[in-house]
């Protein structure tokens, strides 16, 4: 019996030429089809009318399309969004004529070129690198006391490195939703020790949990090699300076608001559209510091100012962050969007937990961020051989 029909998901020019030699086609036609066999929708934003209808018409012209708002033809907006639709060939070849035209479009082509470029890009490393979660506090809202004294906190360092972490994340305050602010004192009497010891005790990096300045440069000073910032420099800009002095590496995070606010009724137009300005302005305030762009991650900050639906959404389009060029992260451990779902509390979300790490490295996460290492380090090495195959 002959199957029906196939529809095939091809992803990436990869997958194309793989499905193309399948069938037999010449070396030379699976060059010319490979590009016309993965389609893509890029939205751009605040075109200006002119250029947008230049470049309505020059995509239609190459049998892609692009919308437009309305009253964009009669010239009655000042500016519009753009979503462009078409395969990578075609937006080759709106790139070359679109370098030819005035109005910001030679720009605006090298833009689109870039954001393609970086969205289709493999991974750099063969596998997902997981972060453990030392949360050295009396209040985070999974484990918190758990790991609050010194010798304790150490000793999870230890068996977090011996489960298979890649980096160990060492915090001082709780972020969890009406937390109460901590002073840098207390901050750094929490972490440092907890750091100077774990750097003399493994051999993998340390990560600094923290949105201070100072407590930032006395964790590097201990040892620390990255700078975990929850707010992506809106708390303290001069974090970035911090890591460009070291040689760091700088995460920054996505969040509406702050600790104590930031779950009062977030909403948001364009959740994905936001969160890449955001993104944006912390990135240059980085790169304006000294901080090289190889140096930046990127996290979501799921459960920062976002309900069970945003959540939801971001994981399901997570690779649309990718166009910013630099590696991203994911924390869903244990959070509360997982216990909404699933109606369990903290203690016995482990199996949404492995669920969601599992759909973020689909779609595109470089770290994912946990309190189970030893669990997830194996759900993160069968995702990684279904997604990095």
């Amino acid at each position: 019996m002959t199957p029906p029909p196939r529809i095939l998901l091809l992803n990436n020019e990869k997958d194309v030429r793989d499905e193309l030699r399948k069938i037999g086609v010449h070396s030379e036609g699976v060059r010319v089809m490979a590009p016309k066999g993965v389609f893509r929708a890029v939205k751009l934003s605040g075109v200006k009318p002119i250029a947008a209808n230049i470049l309505k018409q020059e995509m239609l012209s190459r049998g892609g399309e692009a919308a437009v708002s309305h009253g964009t033809i009669a010239y009655s907006v000042k500016s519009t969004d753009v979503i462009v639709f078409g395969t990578l060939r075609q937006f080759s070849e709106l790139a070359a004529k679109l370098r030819r035209h005035q109005f910001g479009l030679p720009e605006l082509a090298e833009k689109i070129n870039d954001s393609l470029r970086r969205h289709n890009k493999q991974p750099g490393t063969r596998r997902t690198r997981v972060m453990g979660i030392l949360n050295v506090t009396p209040d985070s809202f999974s484990d918190g006391g758990r790991h609050f004294s010194e010798d304790a906190a150490v000793a999870r360092g230890i068996e977090m490195a011996h489960e298979g972490a890649d980096i160990i994340d060492v915090g001082g305050e709780s972020t969890r939703p009406g937390a109460k602010k901590v002073s840098a004192k207390d901050e750094l009497r929490r972490v440092v020790p907890v750091i100077r010891r774990l750097k003399k005790l493994v051999k993998i990096p340390i990560s600094i949990d923290t949105t201070k300045s100072l407590v930032a440069r006395r964790a590097l000073q201990a040892g620390a090699k990255i700078i975990n910032d929850v707010s992506g420099l809106h708390s303290d800009r001069k974090i970035a300076k911090v890591a460009a002095d070291f040689g760091a590496a700088l995460i920054l995070m996505h969040m509406r608001g702050n600790p104590r606010t930031m779950q009062r009724n977030p909403e948001y137009p364009d959740l994905i559209g936001e969160i890449l300005e955001y993104f944006c302005e912390g990135i240059k305030i980085a790169e304006d510091s000294g901080v090289p762009r190889s140096n930046l991650i990127i996290d979501p900050g799921i459960g920062f100012g976002k309900t069970t639906g945003h959540n939801l959404e971001i994981l399901a389009r997570l690779r649309e962050l990718k166009c910013l060029g630099v590696p991203v992260m994911v924390g869903t451990s244990r959070k509360s969007f997982i216990g909404n779902v699933l109606k369990l509390p903290a203690g016995e979300r482990f199996e949404g937990t492995a669920a969601t790490v599992a759909v973020s490295i689909q779609n595109g996460a470089d770290i994912v961020r946990v309190h189970d290492v030893g669990q997830i380090v194996r759900v993160a090495r069968m995702a990684d051989a279904i997604a990095r195959r």
